[in-house]
């Protein structure tokens, strides 16, 4: 079914005179009756009955305007879904706790009228940078090591170099500490149970604790970051590791403990990930707002892995 015809006879039906609808419509008279023939000709039935006063709808035509509104409305969603600028901003933040969907939320109240579909795909850096490149989202932010790594037409930019934090319970060791060194972490129980045994993530771990000379105990039951939670807080010497920006809630019985970890800070180093030829205004707003937010120069020493020392540039 033509479209155009469709939007010809709804506005021939609001404005009741053929002429009319030719001005609204910016075309001749001669082609909106050629239209509406077309589509009186498609559907087999008369839509209108020409009187003294114009165009008045058949009984047909009554029955048929409220579907031909619908159409209009569906192509009008269906257009709005996939056009830049229209549709809304696709964007993998990994998990919704994490620092990235915390920036997204800060980016959403800095440009409230920005539409944005906010998702978690599961997998690594090479899982997101294959759905950025199939176009399944417009960005995603991982740990990317060179720009090697990146095919063609996909840049990335390192936005975010995330803090670690030990958080611990009350009665820990370090629950009144200031801050702590990585040399302090030795020894102790640090609990991060389902942590990824390959992939960006993996490989930050490993040359962190091969690095520093500590250990990560990655075993057991992954019930719930809850469940965790609740084991530190009735954990004398029970820690664990999380990014100075992700967000947990927890009963104030808990009385938990984020304490910084300095000289040098552990920072996870995260890039934004996306399509050069991708032309939605929003992804460039997106990128202009994390470049603004990025510290650039710590106010202390910081540790970053090896191959995160080369920051990914966009590709051509």
């Amino acid at each position: 079914m033509d479209l155009n015809g469709v939007r010809t006879f709804v506005t021939a039906a609001d404005t009741g005179r053929f002429q009319d609808a030719a001005a609204e419509l910016s075309i001749t008279q001669q082609a909106v009756s050629k239209r509406i023939a077309a589509l009186e000709k498609y559907l087999d039935v008369r839509l209108f009955a020409r009187t003294a006063r114009g165009a008045e709808l058949t009984i047909d035509g009554r029955a048929f305007l409220p579907h031909a509104r619908e159409l209009l409305r569906v192509a009008e969603r269906a257009d709005a879904s996939v056009r830049p600028g229209r549709r809304a901003l696709r964007v993998d933040v990994v998990a919704r706790r994490v620092v990235m969907a915390t920036l997204l939320q800060n980016f959403h109240r800095a440009h409230p009228t920005i539409a944005l579909d906010i998702v978690t795909l599961e997998g690594d850096a090479e899982t997101a940078i294959a759905a950025v490149e199939a176009g399944t989202i417009d960005a995603t932010f991982h740990a990317v090591r060179t720009r090697q790594q990146l095919p063609h037409g996909i840049g990335a930019a390192r936005v975010i170099d995330e803090p670690h934090e030990l958080l611990v319970g009350p009665g820990h060791p370090f629950a009144d500490a200031p801050a702590v060194t990585p040399a302090q972490l030795a020894g102790l129980r640090i609990w991060m149970p389902g942590l990824p045994t390959h992939g960006e993530v993996a490989d930050y771990f490993a040359e962190l604790t091969d690095t520093f000379g500590f250990t990560i105990d990655g075993l057991g039951p992954v019930f719930s970051k809850e469940a965790l939670l609740e084991e530190i807080a009735d954990s004398p010497n029970l820690a664990t590791l999380v990014g100075a920006g992700t967000r947990y809630l927890w009963p104030d019985s808990y009385d938990l403990r984020r304490v910084p970890i300095r000289d040098p800070a552990l920072v996870y180093p995260l890039s934004i990930i996306w399509r050069t030829d991708n032309p939605h205004p929003a992804l460039t707003e997106l990128r202009s707002h994390l470049d603004a937010r990025r510290t650039v120069r710590p106010d202390h020493e910081i540790w970053l892995p090896t191959w995160a020392q080369r920051i990914p540039r966009p590709t051509d």
